[in-house]
């Protein structure tokens, strides 16, 4: 059954698209006045392109609908609109998703764009294109409000009724000096409810919580996250405010490292930020087929194990029917403790001083662990064959499930130590290494155990 929001988007849609189709352009400004840009920007997915051409040409808060698109889909309608119109669209944005798009777009149409705009927004994307991708620089507006400290209230509010219409937020005011270094800073909220004679400088706040414009866009987001913030200042080394984080950009920087962590979690390389539904067969292929190589020479090493054991195998081919079950575990068991290890560097939950003090903790889990599996695994193995199997099927899970928690809990610690992302050590490298040491160990203690079975 369909929701209710559902049914009305689907109304809104099919409305939009007769409004177009006869040019009603009245009907469709009548119909969005009442939505959000976020829920316009959902509408406009179902479109053809050309109605979204349309549709984007009409819409008098056209910018900001296009805001709410992903950075894929901007690209993609950026290069069907006729050049002024882009040239509007991108100059109505907001400074930091404006640089996003405009960096995107090939090197002629930015030129272009880039030729038409005013002095102002030139300026913005010369000062925000020179930041690396994934820094503080490379995410931050300067859609932001600045006031001197000398200030009445009643004179910062006549000011900022006067640039209100151009920010991002208003709800935090930055206040610096004449080189534009950072001083303090002050809400709207303490303005208003401040006497009008009284200065700036007497209430705003001096102890302040900063990100540095080459700071890492994750730690910026960090800060955002833990200060509870609105907004945070970016300055540069000489304390220079140089613009500002929203907590907005902070969840689709949280957005992004998640799902960059899914997808190396599953060996896939997340060098792309295309669509699954429209990225070119290449590029999907591109992305997963560097892990399934490496990953297909380290199964190598549970070949060589078994080949190695040959004799013991053919003496009890009993073995076999348990080997993938022991094997599998081990790497459950692993890529269980990799992913609550990764979860917790990232979150800062703990650190590579840590790693001793978890590696006993690991251990009992893992015996407590492995001690009920082998239980469970023993009876099959009696059933299966006789009591000797269920020895060492029980001995083997213990010693894989331990084996396969320490690497698991152990790989993403060096990982980080390396400077490499943990992120990559969880369920198919973790699995892989698992496989091949779960092999050696059962066949090891089946090989020293068992003489022979029929």
């Amino acid at each position: 059954m369909l929701k209710k929001d559902d049914i009305t988007a689907h109304n809104n849609f099919e409305n939009i698209r007769v409004a177009l189709e006869q040019q009603d352009v009245e009907k469709v400004l009548q119909i969005t006045q009442h939505i959000k840009p976020a829920d316009i920007a959902m509408l406009s997915h179902h479109m053809t392109p050309q109605q979204q051409i349309e549709f984007f040409s009409v819409l008098p808060n056209a910018a900001y609908v296009f805001e709410h698109l992903d950075l894929v889909e901007q690209v993609r309608l950026a290069l069907q609109f006729q050049a002024d119109d882009l040239v509007a669209l991108i100059s109505n944005m907001h400074s930091d998703k404006r640089i996003d798009v405009f960096k995107a777009l090939p090197l002629q149409l930015q030129n272009y764009i880039f030729s038409q705009l005013d002095a102002d927004k030139k300026a913005q994307i010369q000062a925000l294109i020179v930041y690396r991708e994934e820094s503080a620089g490379s995410i931050m507006s300067s859609d932001y409000v600045t006031l001197s400290a000398q200030l009445t209230m009643q004179e910062a509010i006549v000011q900022l009724r006067r640039v209100a219409a151009d920010r991002e937020t208003l709800y935090l005011i930055y206040i610096t000096n004449q080189a534009h270094q950072l001083q303090g800073v002050i809400s709207l909220r303490q303005i208003i409810q401040s006497p009008p004679e009284q200065l700036i400088k007497e209430v705003m706040t001096t102890d302040l919580v900063v990100g540095l414009v080459d700071e890492d866009q994750e730690s910026i987001a960090t800060k955002l996250s833990h200060y509870d913030f609105i907004a945070l200042p970016i300055v540069d080394h000489e304390q220079h405010l140089v613009g500002i984080v929203t907590y907005d950009d902070a969840m689709d920087i949280f957005q992004e490292e998640f799902t960059e962590d899914i997808l190396k979690g599953s060996a896939v390389e997340s060098t792309t930020k295309l669509s699954l539904k429209t990225a070119p067969i290449f590029t999907l292929y591109r992305q997963r087929v560097f892990w399934l190589v490496i990953l297909v020479f380290g199964s190598l090493l549970s070949g060589i194990g078994i080949s190695h054991f040959e004799e013991t195998i053919a003496a009890n081919l009993v073995l076999v029917f348990f080997l993938p079950l022991l094997v599998g575990s081990g790497g459950n068991a692993g890529s269980q403790s990799s992913t609550l290890m990764v979860r917790a560097i990232a979150t800062g939950d703990v650190h590579i001083k840590d790693w001793f003090s978890l590696l006993g903790r690991e251990s009992l889990v893992a015996l407590c662990l492995g001690a009920t599996m082998a239980f469970a695994v023993s009876i099959l193995g009696y059933i299966r064959g006789d009591h000797m199997v269920a020895l060492v099927l029980a001995i083997s899970m213990m010693g894989i499930v331990l084996v396969g928690c320490l690497i698991g809990m152990s790989l993403p610690f060096i990982l980080n130590k390396l400077g490499l992302d943990p992120a990559s050590a969880s369920a198919p490298l973790v699995t892989s290494i698992c496989d091949a040491t779960g092999v050696i160990i059962y066949l090891f203690i089946a090989s020293q155990l068992l003489v022979n079975i029929v």
